[in-house]
């Protein structure tokens, strides 16, 4: 298995990279990788055929993906058998950003909200989004105060906004800010 970080014409580690899964370990005796993905609907692993994974800064370029219980069994051209397959296992994958599949209209990449300013409809920023939490049926804004460093004491001073129509009145990914109905004493 070439163990080099980049080989001759393969593109360099992408600027928009995101972390979409882990490599389990071996499928098969193939060089099949079985790959924990970290979204409940493995789209970006499909999307893309160019799978970047750490450690080792390295490219895999995907020649087949699919669906296998929990996890995502692939193949790759520079994973031949079973012992190159093993040697990837723990190793994180990313895939760059702009090969994710558009969303529909109304729905977002949690990568695309994090970071994003959040105000009220008095136009009173109430934070930044600093993740988000899936409670089943909706997902939840963790929002921190501006300003606020990370450290447990500021895990106090989150809202958590529900991110459902009731209160998320506007997202706008090019201003980078979320408008919701939400108050300072909430």
């Amino acid at each position: 298995m070439d163990t080099t970080a980049h080989a001759p014409g393969d593109p360099a580690w992408p600027d928009d990279a995101v972390e979409v899964g882990r490599i389990l370990g071996p499928w098969g005796v193939k060089g099949a990788l079985k790959v924990l993905p970290y979204a409940s609907d493995p789209k970006a692993l499909f999307s893309s055929r160019r799978w970047f994974i750490e450690p080792g800064h390295r490219l895999l370029k995907i020649t087949g993906a699919r669906e296998q219980g929990d996890a995502v069994v692939a193949t790759a051209q520079e994973v031949p058998d079973r012992n190159a397959a093993e040697a990837l296992k723990g190793a994180q994958v990313f895939v760059s950003r702009s090969s994710f599949p558009t969303p529909d209209d109304d729905e977002y990449y949690w990568v695309d909200l994090i970071g994003l300013e959040v105000v009220n409809r008095e136009g009173v920023q109430l934070g930044v989004v600093s993740d988000l939490l899936s409670t089943g049926p909706h997902s939840v804004l963790k929002v921190r105060p501006a300003g606020v460093p990370d450290d447990t004491e500021a895990e106090a001073s989150e809202r958590l906004i529900p991110f459902v129509d009731a209160y998320v009145d506007q997202v706008d990914l090019p201003a980078r800010r979320i408008t919701v109905d939400w108050g300072l004493d909430y």
